[in-house]
């Protein structure tokens, strides 16, 4: 056994302990969490305009502290990033993230001092608590790829800024940067495609044996290794490779297609980072929910998902959360955040501990026709509907046709990138409408009561996401593409790059 491996375990061992006894007694950090962040709270001017001094339990903060979207926190970061201090938190953040708005232009995420630790330490912790459990030790003898952002830094305003992933790059202990992949100056490369090709010339000839990110950019680190080696599997170049740990993205619908490439079904971990804090991880095997990070920094309060646009919905703390329901998960941390709609759907799966599944985003829905369809029911549509079958499905997105130019009734279209032929989809298009139904009952209501037909597939060639996100300005890093949108702006643009290529969508 290695030096670092030895290390490792050390901490590994230690890490354990902390997270067993962080999920017995979620309430007990909860509550101190609450107290130290409103105390800490007490002198910004946030605090003083919301009275943070008469703040002395949950019921006085709600009524003290209305909820807030980014644009109502806008006005405070603005005078953040100009450099003020004591604005949200105390003194000024370390780092600001930038990330897409949902109103448009970029919002910026305040990392301070104290919140920055959790967003590395969770990551690591989850990381070392799984393969402890679950006798994976052995992979910190050989190298560890980390498929991020850039790590170069910037300034927004007076503030340094970067991608969450980038910042969070720099903050590895020099010991555990040894068995890391890729370099300093491959990692900087601005273009993703040439970054991923390098990545995979810089690891072909390694002991690689964990790979980190989101699912459908190690598809494409995968398939450039292939590629460049002629290999048949990843599992030919990589026997060691053991275990992959990913987020951001509902790994379900990539599944059948990553272990094709890796040639083997692979041990992984689910995490939940956000640029506001590290949500939850997956610490059992084989469990759908995560385990939520009640000692992360982060007070969590909850909405009802479906009143979460009411003017003023009913907030909940984390005893009060019951199974079987959708809720909107706001954010209180230790970065000055206050009631910040985060933007997620999370349902519980377990209430002792407490664990969650994501099911998709506020603003990612249809409901051209009432169905209100969310991420979670497309995603475990096209996961059930390829089960068993040989069809291979690399992304997808969902978008309604309310006026078909071909006339009849309007119907959900399927934008998939996939390499199978036509007769092949046609009846996965059947299977597919079939789950959706079975997930759905306002679906299926919509199509036994002929307001709708079946959806269809239109089938586009290999690389046209890519080059949307490309073309976007999102390949690569963080980044990924909505599953479904109750508008046609991402379907209309995959199909013109599709049609750019004289293919028959």
């Amino acid at each position: 056994m290695g030096l670092i491996t030895n290390v490792v375990r050390t901490i590994a061992v230690r890490v354990h302990k902390q997270i067993e006894f962080m999920a017995a007694h979620p309430h007990k950090f909860q509550k101190s969490i609450f107290q130290n962040n409103v105390k800490r709270g007490r002198n910004t001017e946030f605090g003083k305009e919301h009275d943070f001094k008469g703040i002395h339990d949950y019921e006085t903060y709600k009524k003290n502290v209305p909820l807030n979207t980014y644009e109502d926190l806008r006005p405070y970061m603005n005078r953040v990033l100009e450099g003020e201090k004591n604005i949200l938190w105390p003194g000024k953040p370390k780092y600001v993230v930038g990330t897409s708005g949902t109103t448009g232009g970029i919002k910026y995420i305040p990392l301070s001092k104290d919140s920055l630790p959790y967003h590395y330490n969770s990551a690591r912790n989850a990381v070392f608590n799984y393969t402890l459990k679950y006798g994976l030790m052995k992979i910190f003898n050989g190298k560890l790829l980390f498929l991020s952002g850039s790590p170069e830094l910037s300034k927004t305003g007076k503030i340094t800024s970067g991608r969450l992933s980038g910042i969070v790059n720099h903050q590895i202990p020099r010991w555990l940067k040894f068995n890391q992949i890729p370099s300093w100056e491959t990692n900087t490369i601005p273009d993703w495609e040439e970054k991923v090709y390098r990545i995979a010339q810089e690891s072909i000839k390694e002991n690689m044996t964990m790979i980190s990110g989101i699912p459908p950019w190690v598809m494409m680190y995968y398939e450039s290794l292939l590629e460049q080696t002629g290999a048949d599997t990843i599992s030919d170049l990589f026997p060691n490779y053991d275990l992959f740990v990913y987020g951001g993205v509902n790994f379900n619908p990539y599944r059948k297609k990553l272990e094709e490439l890796v040639g083997k079904e692979m041990d992984s971990i689910e995490t939940y980072p956000s640029s506001e804090g590290f949500i939850a991880f997956q610490d059992i095997k084989g469990e759908a929910g995560m385990l939520l990070n009640v000692n992360g920094g982060i007070f969590f309060e909850f909405v009802l998902a479906n009143k979460i646009h009411d003017e003023n919905p009913e907030r909940i703390q984390l005893k009060d959360v019951e199974l079987g329901k959708d809720y909107a998960i706001i954010i209180n941390n230790n970065a000055g955040l206050w009631t910040s709609i985060l933007g997620d759907v999370v349902e519980f799966t377990s209430l002792n501990p407490y664990r969650l599944i994501v099911k998709g985003r506020i603003e990612h829905f249809i409901s051209a026709f009432g169905e209100h369809i969310i991420a979670n029911e497309v995603e475990s549509a096209m996961s059930t509907a390829l089960s068993g079958t040989g069809i291979q499905i690399s992304e997808f997105t969902v978008a309604p046709q309310v006026n078909p130019k071909e006339g009849g009734l309007p119907y959900h279209e399927w934008i998939i990138e996939t390499a199978n032929s036509p007769l092949e989809l046609s009846s996965f298009g059947r299977i597919l409408d079939q789950c959706m139904q079975a997930n759905n009952f306002h679906y299926r209501d919509l199509i036994t009561g002929k307001v709708i037909t079946r959806l269809k597939l239109s089938p586009v060639p290999r690389g046209t996401f890519n080059r949307y996100m490309k073309n976007s300005g999102k390949l690569g890093g963080q980044n990924k593409i909505p599953h479904l949108s109750n508008t046609r702006n991402i379907a209309d643009e995959l199909i013109r790059l599709a049609k750019e290529q004289q293919i028959i969508v």
